[in-house]
């Protein structure tokens, strides 16, 4: 039996330019305890489709054809939900209680004001007629369900206090609390590290099981299809270009537009030289201010550009989170950590959530400052502390060393027009004059792969991959020599991220870049590094030559990092009960000689040439070399 079928469904929404069709006469079915992979690139309409079926299309969007049939029983009448009042009490009744949805950012879906208590409560309450302390009660036994670390203790805390792991359980937890007989979960872990996604995944397949219902995955991850989804829907523009049992799209996919996605997606193992084949591909070719260099001073290729000697960093929180109580407590975000970037080389920085890494990209750009330990930095005259730079020399250093972050539309102002995002590094540090400015961003544009046409248009009328182009040219106006890329391709469908991560490759080859690529997606990171580093809890665990650390993992965190990676192959799947059994990011858990336990400096031993691996059983060898072992 289907629980769900879109028969037909078209879905316009009325613009300024006129009528504009999202959705075009899509039809598929979502079977009974079974899960259905709905996927596509940005924009092609998989969120339509999920906001029509719970009733939450947009006041500018209307249905103009065809049926969206739910099911919840064999006995019960099918109902036509594309047809029910938006705001009427049968699809109340339905939305939340016998269909529930997950959303893709989970900060933005929980209010800030509420417990987690009473906001998952709170369904109960609407939708099976309970009252305040049976509904804390069913609260508490849901977040059992989805594995809260303290289910009483989670009741009474606020989004705030969680991690981005323990929100998305939230949010499974209320779209749970009802029991419905349909899931959407519009891509439940774009947003979250690999070990985290593997726990959430693992948790929709529990939760499923356990509550005997059906699935709509919306996602762009091939990796996470192929380790979830029964059935495959592939979209395009809004239209189904290929649909069918996951073994046979994985198998023989036939159509251009799945084998141009699958060929979009980096993996373990790819050949020396071979590129990833994006569906729009950008081929920047430097000009103008771009070739003719930066500055006369700069360090020799292959030569350490940027050095971090045992960098130590703590941070003191006033009021304690979920895990830390209510009282004041300090967090060591960098343990010692030793880390050098030669000039013309990317290096890879690796880890989970709260591992330190963008700590440690903060303090090599000085945007923090260390408590300990030194970050040396050779402009062409020897490498000088960071720290110490003052006046016309930091200046300096702000020109040579520039950030790509993570987000592109929050890191881009929203009142300011493409033309004086990319203007502004250049009045700031007086660059030029008027007309040479013009023409640099001219240029930037076209590097990027942008029309200068867009110059005069607002970062809200760009596509995500748009965007990051932007932040790549903003970071490139003052033709700096050194980028420091936090996460830049996490939440870009693959397509895009193919585009990205193949014009950063291209960027470095044509102006002489040096990259430390920041990333918890390791598939990226062999990719496009050269050199990797594995962080946790604010340590270097592993270090070695990518090729060499995701070929023999020697530690047992970077094992576990490589394990938890989701493969666009339905023969390699993840193994769910190894990662729930590891706890892999407990340093006091790990095996000897690995161990790292309080009053412990971590230590990085060379075990095989140029391999690194944080050891401190093996400290006391010969081959202990914790401080220059980063280099």
């Amino acid at each position: 039996m289907d629980v769900l079928t879109i028969d037909g469904l078209t879905v316009d929404f009325l613009t300024g330019e006129g009528r504009m069709r999202a959705v075009d006469d899509v039809s598929f079915s979502v079977p009974r305890n079974r899960t259905v992979a709905l996927v596509g690139e940005s924009g092609s309409g998989k969120t339509v489709i999920s906001q029509t079926i719970m009733g939450l299309l947009p006041e500018k969007a209307q249905v103009t054809g065809g049926r969206v049939l739910f099911q919840e029983s064999e006995t019960a009448a099918p109902v036509d939900i594309a047809a029910l009042d938006r705001k009427g009490a049968k699809m109340r009744a339905i939305r939340g209680n016998r269909i529930a949805i997950i959303f893709q950012e989970p900060m933005t879906s929980l209010s800030p004001l509420h417990t987690i208590g009473d906001q998952i409560g709170e369904a109960a309450e609407l939708h099976r007629d309970v009252g305040p302390q049976e509904a804390r009660e069913l609260t508490r036994e849901m977040l059992r369900l989805v594995r809260f670390p303290d289910p009483a203790r989670a009741l009474d805390s606020y989004a705030f206090e969680l991690s981005g792991g323990l929100r998305q359980r939230a949010m499974i937890a209320m779209a749970m609390i009802c029991h419905p007989a349909l899931l959407i979960a519009d891509e439940p872990t774009t947003a979250l590290d690999v070990t985290i996604q593997a726990e959430i995944l693992k948790l929709i397949k529990d939760v499923q099981a356990e509550l005997h219902m059906s699935t709509l995955l919306i996602t762009h991850d091939f990796g996470v299809v192929a380790n979830m989804a029964d059935d495959v829907v592939v979209i395009y523009h809004g239209r189904i270009m290929e649909r069918g049992s996951a073994q046979a799209l994985f198998a023989e996919p036939r159509h251009d537009y799945l084998k141009a996605l699958l060929n979009a997606v980096p993996r373990f193992g790819m050949a020396e030289g071979e590129r990833l084949v994006p569906i729009r591909p950008i081929e920047p070719h430097a000009e103008g201010f771009l070739k003719k260099g930066r500055s006369e001073r700069a360090c020799a290729a292959g030569a350490p550009l940027v050095s971090l000697t045992n960098v130590t960093k703590r941070f003191t929180t006033r009021k304690g989170g979920f895990f830390l109580g209510k009282g004041g407590h300090s967090v060591l975000a960098l343990d010692t950590v030793n880390l050098t970037v030669r000039r013309g080389e990317c290096v890879g920085l690796v880890g989970e959530s709260g591992s330190g890494k963008t700590t440690a990209a903060k303090a090599v750009l000085r945007a923090i400052e260390v408590d300990e330990g030194s970050i040396r930095y050779d402009c062409g005259d020897g490498p000088v502390e960071v720290g110490s730079l003052k006046g016309a020399e930091l200046l300096d250093y702000r020109r040579r060393v520039q950030l790509i972050f993570q987000d592109p539309f929050s890191s881009l102002n929203p009142r300011m027009t493409v033309n004086e995002l990319l203007m502004e590094p250049l009045i700031i540090h007086n660059v030029g004059t008027a007309e040479e400015r013009a023409e640099r961003v001219r240029e930037l544009m076209r590097l990027v792969g942008l029309d200068p046409r867009f110059l005069r248009r607002y970062p809200h009328s760009f596509s995500g991959g748009q965007r990051q182009r932007i932040g790549i040219a903003r970071a490139l106006a003052l033709n700096p020599e050194f980028i420091l890329c936090d996460e830049p391709t996490s939440a870009l469908d693959v397509s895009v991220q193919a585009q990205i991560l193949n014009l950063l490759r291209d960027l470095k080859t044509e102006l002489g870049l040096t990259y430390l690529f920041v990333s918890h997606n390791l598939a990226v990171v062999d990719y496009i590094a050269e050199r990797l580093a594995v962080m946790c809890r604010g340590r270097v665990v592993e270090i070695g030559s990518t090729r060499d650390v995701v070929e023999n993992p020697l530690h047992p965190y970077t094992r576990a990092l490589l394990a938890s990676v989701p493969e666009p192959d339905l023969n390699a799947p993840l193994d769910f009960a190894a990662l729930e059994a590891g706890r892999a990011s407990e340093p006091d858990l790990w095996p000897e000689p690995y161990r790292l336990v309080d009053g412990v400096r971590p230590a990085l031993v060379e075990v095989e040439s140029g391999h690194f691996v944080c050891a401190p059983g093996l400290a006391g060898n010969s081959g202990s070399l914790p401080m220059e072992a980063a280099q």
